[in-house]
């Protein structure tokens, strides 16, 4: 279906390219920046993981239900990974996901550049009516970075899922709507324009 080929999204601190095995290494490599598989509240892949969970998205994307992309920086380094999931092209509604990036580019006009291209593709692209983000509820860093971009909270979904370790997860649930897009643009921009 053409609402979920494989595109490159390209910024000034940042690309978006489909995810692919060959970039493997370097994305352990950028996991290990802040031993990122560590943290109880998040996925992100382990080293010995990298590989299986590429092929795994890889899997998904052949099956229509993800589009993976790996995060490269200006210099082109790849430094983390995120998806277009739970893709919904009857009713247009998508979630973006499944984020995770090097400590180095935390916090930094890396995630908002990718969020503006990863929303411009969904809204304008792909005539999305609202795209969602989801995250633990007690991931205070991923819950402040989401409402940065101008997301509001629709709720929390209580014991929505297991976490890794066995444990229930309550997931805050956030979205952007087509009618809202066009003013979390201007804010997305005015974040990426000022200065560092």
């Amino acid at each position: 279906m053409t609402w979920l080929a494989p595109v490159t999204l390209t910024g000034q601190h940042a690309s978006l390219v489909p995810l692919s095995a060959d970039l493997a290494d370097a994305l352990v490599e950028a996991s290990r920046e802040g031993e990122l598989w560590k943290l109880w509240y998040t996925a992100v892949p382990s080293p010995g993981a990298m590989a299986a969970t590429i092929a795994q998205l890889l899997q998904h994307r052949d099956a229509g239900t993800v589009l993976p992309f790996a995060v490269l920086d200006a210099q082109g380094v790849p430094v983390g990974m995120t998806r277009l999931m739970n893709l919904d092209p009857v009713h247009k509604r998508l979630e973006i996901g499944g984020t995770w990036y090097a400590t180095r580019v935390q916090r930094s006009a890396l995630n908002t550049e990718c969020k503006r291209m990863l929303l411009t593709h969904a809204f304008d692209r792909l005539d999305c009516i609202a795209v969602e983000f989801r995250t633990h509820r007690l991931n205070q860093q991923s819950r402040r970075a989401i409402e940065r971009l101008g997301a509001q909270l629709d709720g929390i979904l209580r014991a929505h899922q297991r976490t890794a370790d066995g444990n229930l997860r309550d997931t805050a649930v956030y979205s952007i709507t087509a009618a809202e897009w066009p003013t979390v643009r201007t804010h997305l921009d005015w974040q990426l324009a000022k200065p560092r």
